[in-house]
This record gives structure tokens, C-alpha cells and sequence, in this order.
């Protein structure tokens, strides 16, 4: 197991040595893991892992190899039947009718309910309609279904209905090194170009060395400064939720573009951007960047291109507090008409197939403030979007 983990760990790219691999058994020998999955988790990242743009993928490697682990013995013992599968069998499942019967409490009404419950209730509630519990279908809890409700205590996603999630959640950085499935991404983007010469003059000027040595007689080398892409981009990306099917995708998208523009910055964002961005998902809540600190930071030159599926709650974008994880002063809508009143060349690259857009309400409600300019995530979707910011 562990040898198949060092092989894993190799093939993924994470530049693991036997030295290092050393180490951690000898950690292991050590019993400083004390045969706990979590804590072997941290001693393996800690031994293994040298640079932390690799963490991502050793938590997916780690994921792939230990999945259903709790124990580093349990390769070979009997394996119990996970709590997390008894737990679902506590959750209600409902047909489609069923489903069209619960009705919503509304914004106003939804919050106004909870703080209610917070009151009143005294012990744990499981399978009801009313009280803030697991499974049923209360508005308020985890594992259960309403069509609009707030999520407490539940590990990811489930029906995709959460106007509010009462957690801290943790979303990863994407990986900037993905090599790209497909070349088309990257020729796309080649259309966003202005070559400017700008720099010190390392390059070899062929014809102005030909020239200056014909009229001086002798050998005159000249030199003239690299020509690069002069464009200016800034990438908004949406991480977690909904996002996290589409990973691969805006991987390879990241991934292309901080290898053909020289001036690319990028921001994370969730859903829809609001006061607050960020560049590091580990430290999204200690390092988080005030959306209008990059407003005015960067000049009106910039091309702004947004990554996200654009697939949330209504109230995210046109409702102050309607952000899903937290209490927003102003809508979402007036955070992205600041950002367009500044960056007028700007475009919405969307993962979701363009055929599907009209079943989303909130899609269409993001192409509407963006002026129409939003793009699916593909080859011809970026061709146009790369148009789109050229004029």
C-alpha cells in the first residue's frame, strides 16, 4: 500500500525522492502516526510534499489511495460497516411529486423562521418538517429536502437548494501546471495578443544587424528588446459548490493562460463576487482581498475574464445578504457593475453547456449584467470571448 502511494504520489508529478520516502517510514516505524489515517495524513504531506502548489494534487492522490481507511491496518481486517452509510439511511427520499408539494418560506419568512427555532428548540430533531434536524423536509439542517432552505452541518453538496450554508467551508486553489487535454484552449487565447517590445535588449535584431553592417563595414551586432504579449488580464475564478464538476476544466483553462500572458493576475471568488476576493483558498478567510482594493490597483487597461458556471441562488445576485455563506452588505449585481464600470473590456466563461443556460434562472441573470458576453467553457466559447475583448 504505502509503495503503491510513493508510485502514485511519482506519476502525479510531485517531485517525491527515496530519501524523503525513507523518512516517512521510519516516521512510521516510530509510531508517529500512532495508526490513524488523519495523522499519517499530515506526517506523509509534511515528509513528502516540498512545495505547496503540489498539495492539491497529493490530497487528491491521498484521497485515491487511502479512500475508506480509517485505521493503517485495516488493508487487511474485516472492514465494519462505515457510520456514514448508517447515517443515510436515517434521510428521506422523495419523488418528484412529493417534491412540488413543500412549498418555500420565501427570503424574508426563512430567516425570520430560524431565528424562531433557535429559541424554541432544546434536543436534536431527525426526519421532520419543522424543527432544524437531519433528513425530512425542514428548511433548516442537513441530508434532507426543501426548495429553499438553510444547510447546517452537511458535508457538501446534495440537492443543490442551500440559499445559506451555516459552515466554514474549504475550497483548493487550481492547479496552474495541468498540461491541457487539448491544444485548441491555449490557440484560442492566442487571439487576445498585442505584441509590444518593452525591456532590456537581449534578442538579436537580425535585420537591423544586416543593415548596420552593410553601411559600416564590418561585423555591428544589434540588439533589441523580446517581443511579448502586451495584454493585461485579470482571472476571476468561482471555486466550490456547484464548480467542483468542472474542476478539470478551469484547470486547464488557468492552467493555459498563465503560460500565454505575461500579465495575468488571478482572484478566487464563490458564486458570485462580492466585497471580498481572494488568491489563496487555504487562507481565504485570513487573507481575503477587498474587491474594490483591486479595482483600483489595477488600471482600466486590464481585460477581466470571469470562470464560473454562474448556477446559484437568485438572492445571491440581486439581494443584500444573499450570499450562500455569508452576510453581504450590497448585491451581487452591484459588485460586478463596479467591477465592469472599471474593466469595460471584460467576459464570462461558463462551463455549463450554452444549451442548458435557459433552465438556470440565475445564468441568465449574470448574462444580462454582463451585457450578453458570457461564453461557454470550450474552444469556440473562448475564441469568442477572446473576440469580444479585442474590440
Amino acid at each position: 500500500m504505502l509503495l503503491q502511494f510513493f508510485t502514485a504520489l511519482r506519476e502525479a508529478g510531485i517531485p517525491v525522492t527515496l530519501r524523503e520516502f525513507l523518512t516517512l517510514l521510519e516516521a512510521l516505524d516510530r509510531d508517529l502516526a500512532r495508526k490513524r489515517v488523519e495523522e499519517f495524513y499530515l506526517l506523509a504531506r509534511t515528509a513528502l510534499v516540498k512545495d505547496e502548489r503540489h498539495l492539491d494534487r497529493f490530497d487528491r492522490v491521498f484521497g485515491t489511495v487511502f479512500k475508506g481507511f480509517e485505521t493503517l491496518g485495516e488493508a487487511t481486517d474485516p472492514t465494519p460497516i462505515p457510520e456514514e452509510w448508517l447515517r443515510k439511511l436515517a434521510e428521506k427520499y422523495l419523488t418528484e411529486a412529493e417534491k412540488a408539494e413543500i412549498a418555500a418560506l420565501g427570503w424574508d419568512k426563512l430567516f425570520e423562521t430560524l431565528k424562531q427555532r433557535l429559541a424554541e428548540q432544546t434536543e436534536r430533531h431527525q426526519g421532520g418538517s419543522k424543527w432544524i434536524g437531519t433528513g425530512g423536509t425542514s428548511p433548516f439542517g442537513a441530508y434532507g429536502y426543501n426548495p429553499e432552505g438553510i444547510r447546517i452541518g452537511q458535508d457538501g453538496n446534495r440537492n443543490f437548494r442551500a440559499v445559506k450554508v451555516w459552515d466554514r467551508r474549504t475550497f483548493k486553489d487550481l492547479d496552474d501546471t495541468v498540461a491541457l487535454g487539448t491544444r485548441n484552449m491555449r490557440v484560442a487565447l492566442r487571439r487576445l495578443r498585442r505584441f509590444a517590445r518593452s525591456g532590456a535588449a537581449e534578442e538579436l535584431d537580425l535585420d537591423g544587424t544586416i543593415r548596420e553592417t552593410a553601411a559600416r563595414g564590418y561585423l555591428d551586432v544589434k540588439l533589441r528588446p523580446e517581443q511579448r504579449n502586451a495584454v493585461k488580464v485579470l482571472l476571476f475564478l468561482d471555486v466550490g459548490g456547484s464548480m467542483d464538476w468542472h474542476i478539470a476544466l478551469a484547470e486547464e483553462l488557468f492552467s493555459a493562460a498563465r503560460s500565454e500572458f505575461k500579465h495575468c493576475e488571478h482572484f478566487y471568488f464563490h458564486n458570485c463576487p462580492y466585497e471580498r476576493v481572494w488568491r489563496d483558498n487555504r487562507r481565504r478567510h485570513e487573507e481575503a482581498l477587498p474587491l474594490l482594493d483591486v479595482i483600483r490597483t489595477y488600471p482600466s487597461d486590464y481585460r477581466v475574464i470571469f470562470v464560473g458556471d454562474a448556477s446559484m441562488s437568485p438572492y445571491e445576485i440581486a439581494m443584500a445578504g444573499g450570499s450562500v455563506e455569508h452576510w453581504n452588505e450590497e448585491p451581487g449585481q452591484v459588485w460586478l457593475g463596479r467591477v465592469l464600470d472599471h474593466f469595460p473590456k471584460a467576459a464570462w466563461l461558463n462551463p455549463v453547456p450554452a444549451q442548458h443556460w435557459d433552465y438556470t434562472p440565475s445564468i441568465g441573470m449574470i448574462r444580462q449584467v454582463l451585457g450578453g458576453r458570457m461564453f461557454p467553457l470550450n474552444p469556440e466559447g473562448i475564441d469568442g470571448a477572446m473576440r469580444a475583448l479585442m474590440r
